[in-house]
């Protein structure tokens, strides 16, 4: 249905208008929720037939936000682009924010990453949010990749659309694949950009990213002479900061990135390697090594200025409803506190058992689920993908969110796959990738012979070198 496009803080560009279906398919005659489309033109005068359609990550994150970035990247160059909000995302309607949980965001820079008195603060944010939600009368059951995969499919219909490319990043390489064995129909390729294999993604998995991730960082400036000299061992560097920071927190003050007051942090191990995990934009991978010596070396302002932008989150727009909602049916149940404790113990032996007790980018989950309260859902979405479909893999080798290695294991059951790693490159590699974006582009003209050649010749940028104050 034809409508007025979202009001975005960047004007969208292109049609607009808005997909309605079930709230929960499993029920019939049951309420429905209104989705948010926009169709992007092509640049070029004579498009191609196929669209390309996009799946956003979180799950929570802002598809129509993302705009901007596929345009940058020319993913519209010869094919139109539709974007599409998930069901609960910003947007849409309803949208499954959660402002009480971006409040408690804000107060966590000066808590205790993990401390059992800040999880009590989390856990009950989150069920303030979700009493507020269903007391809206909001189904929470049924905001789940299922259902998220077949509002896709009946997009495509409505559209009256022969066959699309799907393109999903980070969560969205989960729906792509949920959605590609589930409704095949129609799908004329599959790109999947920082991959979340459905089969395998959990609390402890987290763990095993963020391990390969910071290890290739850390290879990465092993490689390079100067950055070698200046920043030696930083694995070792690195667990001595965890375990300091974790038996003898930093309570700082410090003045976000963005300018404004100064506020109050506290910089704890599970806070510094919440820091290490994120995608990149806050803490580049470039200034990692300088990072951690000048906080080895009792400088941590660097460090404390970006945890301090957390300090001034947007109140209610990511939606933190559909976050938690997907991850407390899909990625926690199977496996308790104790795996996840192991696994980290596996990735990071010798760092304190209070930091590995909690995945990255999301602690306390054991605890926020049980208030969270959805069904467990794995037997249906802990399933891989077996397709002929022609798929393009993209993973890069510094994203310690979705590590690099997870886009060929996802293609092990994929015979048509294509899986290209891009040295130096962190979570959503195609916006970040001159070169990513060039594959992609090659894949979509030629769908059994991309041309990557661009990514032999590819390494990762210099790491930042500080002056080392011993030599000054």
């Amino acid at each position: 249905m034809p409508g007025p496009c979202p009001d975005a803080p960047e004007p969208v560009p292109g049609r607009c208008g808005v997909l309605e279906v079930p709230e929960n398919r499993t029920h019939r005659g049951g309420r429905t929720i209104r989705l948010a489309v926009v169709i992007v033109p092509a640049v070029s005068k004579k498009p191609a037939e196929d669209p390309v359609v996009f799946m956003e990550g979180g799950p929570g994150g802002d598809a129509i936000g993302a705009i901007p970035f596929l345009i940058a990247s020319r993913v519209n160059q010869d094919r139109d682009l539709i974007v599409m909000t998930q069901r609960g995302g910003p947007y849409s309607q309803p949208h499954l924010a959660c402002p009480e949980i971006d409040r408690f965001n804000a107060k966590a820079v000066g808590l205790p990453y993990d401390a059992p008195s800040t999880g009590r603060l989390l856990v009950r944010a989150a069920k303030e949010c979700r009493d507020r939600l269903t007391a809206d009368g909001i189904d929470l059951r049924a905001y789940n990749t299922t259902e998220n995969a077949a509002d896709f499919a009946a997009l495509r219909t409505a559209l009256g659309i022969r066959k699309w490319n799907v393109y999903g990043y980070s969560y969205g390489t989960d729906l792509g694949l949920t959605y590609l064995r589930r409704h095949p129909r129609g799908i004329r390729s599959l790109t999947i950009d920082s991959v979340v294999p459905p089969q395998i993604v959990s609390l402890p998995w987290a763990w095993d990213s963020a391990r390969e991730g910071i290890d290739a960082i850390f290879a990465a400036c092993e490689a390079q002479p100067r950055c070698k000299s200046r920043y030696p061992d930083l694995h070792r560097t690195l667990t001595e900061q965890v375990r300091r920071l974790e038996a003898n927190p930093l309570r700082l003050t410090a003045r976000p990135p963005g300018g404004g007051d100064p506020v109050k942090v506290v910089l704890d191990g599970g806070t510094l390697v919440n820091l290490l995990v994120a995608d990149g934009r806050a803490l580049p991978a470039a200034d990692v090594p300088a990072a951690l010596d000048e906080l080895a070396r009792g400088n941590p302002e660097r460090l404390a200025r970006i945890q301090a932008a957390g300090a001034t989150p947007a109140i209610g727009e990511f939606a933190h409803g559909l976050t938690h909602s997907v991850a407390c049916a899909e990625w926690v149940p199977g496996h308790g506190k104790p795996d996840l404790l192991e696994a980290g113990r596996r990735a990071f032996p010798g760092w304190p058992d209070t930091v590995l007790a909690h995945a990255p980018q999301l602690p306390f989950e054991h605890d926020l689920c049980r208030v969270w309260n959805v069904p467990d859902r794995t037997a249906i979405q802990r399933v891989p993908t077996h397709s002929k479909v022609p798929t393009l893999i993209i993973t890069g080798t510094f994203d310690a969110k979705t590590g690099a290695s997870w886009g060929p294991y996802a293609g092990r059951t994929l015979p048509r796959s294509t899986a290209v790693q891009i040295p130096g490159i962190g979570h959503f590699v195609v916006p970040q990738s001159p070169c990513a974006q060039r594959v992609l582009a090659s894949f979509l003209a030629r769908l059994t012979a991309p041309d990557t050649g661009c990514v032999a010749g590819l390494a990762p940028a210099p790491f930042t070198i500080t002056p080392d104050p011993e030599r000054t």
